[in-house]
């Protein structure tokens, strides 16, 4: 069974630093497993690793789309299998790093895509309003519409359709997964004190804007791409895409980024606590850093039987 380190958590919390550590200890090849850095351009909004950061540690997954293309979960899947075979066959590790929680579970475990998730065709359902969508899916599958925000469009239709072609709902077709995971894996989250991720969370979007957001956001904005696209719904682009449009002020779109990124720090966590088995780690004291990522060393060198490069 081939070896695998996934390292997941919330935004901010320190996935990227702690995976380079990681990766210099064992051979290891970073996969990125954050649905949005795979935009070329979406470098700032979304975090995205520089050149330096990496200290030549190979990534994988990065700007491997353009902005106006979708990307799905069954795609990822096949991309990230892939990968962990090509870096397997080189004698080295493979290190997924993220937060987009489905998309790595759908890697680890034997989990089968229907044809409408790996290449569904649109149905025609733009004539209506995102409640009016959301009702349609509450009469077909009400766990999931229990589940889905009325806001988050794409999955509702995703859940429609998937009912429309193959007769099941999203409910149906989840249970009916098996949990069996395919790799040899060692499972790490990141975890901090709520107050202190969300005054990090806080301060990295000023950084954001001091870096340029603004600017990263308004280069799409003026070349045409939609705020339906898949890749503006990320959060940074679409607060800006309405401070661009006139509805709120810089400072109101920069409030709700900043709102909208903890609400999903939240949601991250709550996901990974509910949905995989994993050892966590605190990274509260900064101070206790150099200690913690010994103790994450040796967790996954004992649990995947390797020795490390120190």
């Amino acid at each position: 069974m081939q070896k695998l380190v996934v390292i997941v958590g919330p935004t901010a919390v320190g996935k990227t630093k702690l995976s380079i550590e990681i990766a210099k200890r064992f051979n290891g090849e970073i996969i990125s497993g954050d649905s949005m850095q795979v935009y070329k351009g979406m470098d700032i909004g979304t975090a995205k690793i520089t050149t330096e950061e990496m200290e030549g540690i190979p990534h994988h997954l990065i700007d491997i789309k353009e902005p106006d293309e979708t990307f799905s979960v069954a795609e990822f899947q096949t991309l990230v299998r892939e990968k962990i075979t090509e870096i397997t066959n080189r004698n080295a590790l493979p290190i997924i790093v993220g937060g987009t929680g489905l998309y790595i579970q759908s890697v680890i475990f034997d989990y089968h895509f229907s044809e409408s998730e790996s290449d569904r065709p649109q149905i025609n359902l733009q004539d209506k309003t995102p409640l009016e969508l959301h009702k349609k899916l509450e009469s077909i599958d009400p766990e999931s519409a229990r589940k889905i925000h009325p806001n988050n469009v794409r999955r509702v239709i995703r859940a429609i359709e998937i009912f429309e072609q193959t007769g099941k709902t999203m409910t149906d077709l989840q249970s009916e997964q098996k949990k069996t995971i395919l790799y040899n894996t060692a499972l790490v989250g990141l975890t901090m004190d709520r107050e202190i991720l969300y005054e990090r969370i806080n301060k990295r979007v000023d950084m954001m804007m001091e870096e340029g957001l603004l600017s990263e956001v308004e280069h799409f904005y003026k070349n045409g791409i939609s705020r339906d696209a898949q890749s503006v719904k990320a959060i940074g682009y679409k607060e800006i895409y309405d401070y661009l449009d006139g509805k709120v002020s810089l400072d109101e779109a920069i409030i709700l980024l900043k709102k909208n990124t903890r609400h999903y720090a939240k949601r991250q966590f709550t996901w990974f606590r509910n949905k995989m088995d994993i050892a966590w780690f605190d990274l509260t004291e900064e101070r206790e850093h150099l200690k913690k990522t010994r103790e994450i060393i040796d967790f996954i060198a004992g649990k995947l039987q390797l020795k490390s490069n120190t």
